[in-house]
């Protein structure tokens, strides 16, 4: 049969980066079709080219037997594309509802919008709120989103860039039966994703890149996940090892921490309690959106802009100080560092170069002295970081939004690591992140611990929490579960108490 979707020696080049080399695969009618590679392999590349917004320099694409040139990402729209990517495409001061009318056009009158968008969002286990703002939306629900848009029109070829990087596993379970589904009525499905074990369990076919090449194809379902990965990576991968450890002091205590309901909606946080020791990792699990967001903002010192503190109540202790009243400048000062879950907005500044993004965060650590900044020290900084987290980027001076989401991500993560912090709250670290870049975090966490820091981990990976956590809590509608020894959990307990049980 007639492949959907055929790529002929496609090739790219940024300046002296090769992104993609002479790539060609096949996605057939009704077929999953993984497409795996370390961070920097030249899939993101790949995906642009494919949804119009990147043309290449030489090679062909052919749509079911027709040699096209996409001009466009509504070119692609138009010929049955729908893309969903890693780094969000969505504008912070619209809702819900404006967001997703601007990728439809007039498909869809407003008045009747909002009701399509609920029922849809139903029928894939992607619960949203159409008029709630996107600025006030988690990571977790801002992908909710993303997919929901790109599912209404019923596209022909999706896809899918790590799109159950921030959901839990029963979120995963129902967005695969909804795949499953949509492949049986003949749509495919380009499946990009980290997860090996989900690769094995849903795709039909994989494409490995390395280094901007295709190095093999394979079948998931005969493959193990170590099979995988060591196609992706050209070498067999390491497993972390987690050592039992005795914690110290209390380094961060947070006691009845409550805040107050916004009327633009999201979560409020009812009287959580939890306590950070030295040398431990603490983990907290729970469904987006159940106040992991406004619980990381409460320790970092972060607040948003327009809101204020009245209904909030509670206490927040660094190193046995109150430190409620104090901003993340101060906390940074103290010892605590946070890396967000939103990687371009929060953690970086897309426009401004890496060496400039560790000034942002490194002016309490003396990248600033008497109001001016050290170049050099920031320069090194950075350096120490590509060298260290094996950053792949072009120099201290690339953009940060020139790197793929798993290298940012890499960057972030180190730039808190690399001024040494006494507490490190870090959220979805290994979002995105190939399984030789996720070792690396998780080994650069566990040393912090070894090292006596406390380390506060927000994820929906709920094998990451498994892997590198001494202690584990659930969030869900704003409470915290007690903290117990990660023994204590299986996958089933943590399913019911995300669900509130």
């Amino acid at each position: 049969m007639t492949p959907r979707l055929s790529l002929r020696g496609v090739a790219k080049r940024y300046g002296e980066v090769m992104a993609n080399d002479g790539i060609s695969l096949d996605v057939a009618a009704g077929e999953i079709h993984a497409l795996l590679g370390e961070n920097g392999a030249g899939k993101s590349t790949l995906i642009r080219i494919i949804g119009g917004l990147t043309r290449p320099d030489c090679g062909t694409l052919e749509w079911e037997g027709r040699p096209v040139r996409l001009q466009s990402p509504a070119q692609a729209r138009a010929l049955g594309i729908g893309l969903v990517f890693q780094h969000f495409a969505l504008f912070d001061t619209l809702t819900v509802a404006e967001n997703i009318a601007l990728a439809l056009g007039d498909r869809y009158p407003r008045a009747a919008l909002s009701a399509r968008i609920r029922e849809v969002s139903a029928t894939y286990g992607l619960a949203l709120e159409p008029e709630r703002l996107i600025h006030d939306l988690s990571q977790g629900e801002r992908q909710r989103v993303e997919l929901v848009r790109c599912l209404l029109p019923a596209p022909r070829l999706l896809v899918l860039d790590e799109p159950t990087s921030v959901l839990t596993p029963q979120a995963v379970r129902a967005l695969f039966v909804t795949l499953r589904r949509l492949a049986a009525e003949g749509r495919s499905i380009l499946f990009v994703s980290h997860k090996l074990e989900e690769v094995r369990e849903l795709c039909d076919v994989a494409t490995v890149l390395r280094a901007g090449r295709v190095r093999g194809t394979a079948i998931p379902r005969a493959e193990t996940a170590a099979s995988l990965a060591r196609l992706m990576l050209g070498t067999e991968p390491a497993v972390t090892q987690r050592e039992p450890r005795t914690p110290g002091a209390t380094l961060l205590s947070i006691v009845g921490l409550s805040t107050a309901s916004s009327p633009r909606g999201g979560a409020t946080l009812r009287g959580v309690d939890l306590e950070l020791r030295s040398g431990e990792i603490v983990g907290i699990a729970g469904i987006a959106g159940n106040g992991q967001r406004e619980l990381e903002q409460a320790i970092s010192g972060e607040t948003l802009a327009g809101e204020t503190r009245a209904g909030a109540a509670g206490e927040v202790r660094l190193n046995g100080v109150d430190v409620g009243s104090l901003g993340v400048a101060a906390r940074r000062r103290m010892g605590l560092r946070s890396v967000p879950g939103q990687r371009l907005g929060r953690g970086a500044v897309a426009s401004m170069s890496l060496a400039e993004n560790s000034v942002l965060s490194g002016a309490a650590a003396g990248l600033v002295r008497r109001g001016l900044v050290q170049w050099g020290a920031a320069r090194a900084v950075a350096a120490a970081i590509l060298r260290r987290f094996e950053v792949r980027a072009s120099g201290v001076e690339a953009r940060a939004e020139t790197l793929s989401g798993g290298n940012l991500q890499k960057f972030l993560v180190g730039r808190e690591i690399e001024f040494a912090p006494s507490v490190l709250v870090v959220a979805q670290p290994t979002w995105g992140v190939d399984v030789g870049a996720a070792r690396r975090i998780h080994d650069a966490l566990l040393a912090l611990r070894a090292a006596g820091a406390a380390v506060l981990v927000f994820s929906e990976d709920l094998d990451e929490l498994f892997a590198i956590c001494d202690r584990l809590g659930v969030l869900a509608a704003g409470r915290l579960s007690p903290l117990e020894p990660v023994g204590q959990w299986s996958t089933e307990s943590i399913g019911r108490r995300m669900a509130g049980a």
